[in-house]
């Protein structure tokens, strides 16, 4: 065990404000603009039609998922440990999403699962350094930790009234002519209660065994982390709210807006200081303000991009697509490589 630090990652206003409070304030702006003018009312913009939660949402998901670039590639000593993951493997990828329709759906697939995963896995990261910070041991608790997040996002998503919508995507195998993949969507509607039955039976053996492992690690001088504690619960209750019941409709602005939140102030925090060395603005007083507003202006400006393009410039939206998928697996080992040289 290691003596304790600072309990938070970045300060305590800068954690509060983006990474502890977002499931709480999310769910409580998802409850306020539920059936509102903002959430409902259709508009047509550049040709699409458009409302304005889903164009702030959309907006701000595809900005966070440009935000690893700043991690990957703008960061010096992260890329040259892996140049060929960050420049050939996104060639190739788009490359065989390119090469035939069917590569195309299934790597919507894929990003839709893996997003489930890689949200979970953010919440799991955060705890993980919120853990370190109270002085425990690196890898006490590490696996029951990976697992209670993944059940806490999950398990509703397969559970709940959202299930469906995240199986959809299968539907389009009918395009290609892959029929069989294409009757997933109603294959789960059908058993739909039979994965509910099993998650909640699991879930709850599950959290059990979570309380009891955490006792037996407390016994033994682990230092409970609140902060740790309370993400990982406001997390788990924010998820079993919006898709296990949805009862105001905004499971996926809320749940979304979280993550998108927390992973651009984490993107911020652990990359603005490397940016200002490397774009030299360190140099003048307003160098900070001004690379936020160069930040902002080139993923939110990514966002309303890819948001609003039309899915029928094939090219350009594989573009979109693969820069989904490598989020998800570059932050994946991003955090790997930090724990590594941490």
């Amino acid at each position: 065990m290691s003596a304790a630090r600072s309990p938070y990652i970045v300060g305590r206003a800068y954690d509060w404000a983006f990474f502890l409070s977002p499931p709480i304030l999310a769910l409580l702006l998802g409850i306020g603009i539920a059936g509102t003018r903002f959430d409902r009312g259709d508009f047509s913009l550049f040709g699409r039609e458009t409302t304005g939660a889903a164009l702030a949402l959309g907006v701000l998901v595809h900005a966070h998922l440009f935000a690893v670039f700043f991690r990957t590639h703008a960061n010096r000593s992260i890329f040259r440990l892996y140049p060929l993951r960050f420049l050939v493997v996104p060639v190739a990828l788009f490359a065989v999403i390119r090469s035939a329709p069917a590569m195309g759906v299934t790597a919507m697939v894929v990003a839709t699962f893996w997003d489930v995963w890689h949200s979970a896995a953010q919440t799991f990261g955060l705890a993980r350094v919120y853990d370190r910070n109270a002085g425990n041991a690196p890898l006490a608790g590490r696996r029951l930790d990976l697992w209670i997040n993944q059940l806490l996002y999950a398990g509703p998503i397969l559970a709940g009234v959202t299930m469906i919508d995240h199986f959809d995507q299968f539907a389009e195998y009918e395009k290609v002519d892959l029929a069989a993949l294409a009757r997933v969507p109603a294959f789960m509607e059908r058993t739909h209660r039979y994965w509910g039955a099993a998650v909640l039976i699991a879930g709850a053996a599950f959290v059990g065994w979570y309380a009891i492992s955490y006792l037996r690690l407390r016994r033994g001088g682990h230092r409970v982390s609140p902060h740790k504690v309370f993400l990982i619960a406001s997390t788990g209750l924010c998820s079993i709210a919006c898709w296990g019941f949805n009862s105001w409709g905004e499971a996926f602005f809320v749940m979304n807006l979280v993550h998108a939140v927390q992973y651009l102030a984490l993107v911020w925090a652990t990359e603005h200081r490397q940016l200002l060395d490397r774009s030299g603005l360190q140099r003048f007083r307003a160098g900070k303000p001004v690379l936020l507003f160069g930040f902002g202006a080139v993923v939110l400006g990514y966002g309303a991009f890819a948001q609003l393009l039309d899915p029928k410039l094939e090219t350009l939206w594989t573009l979109t697509i693969v820069v989904s998928l490598l989020h998800f697996w570059y932050d994946g080992f991003v955090w790997s490589v930090r724990r590594a040289q941490v």
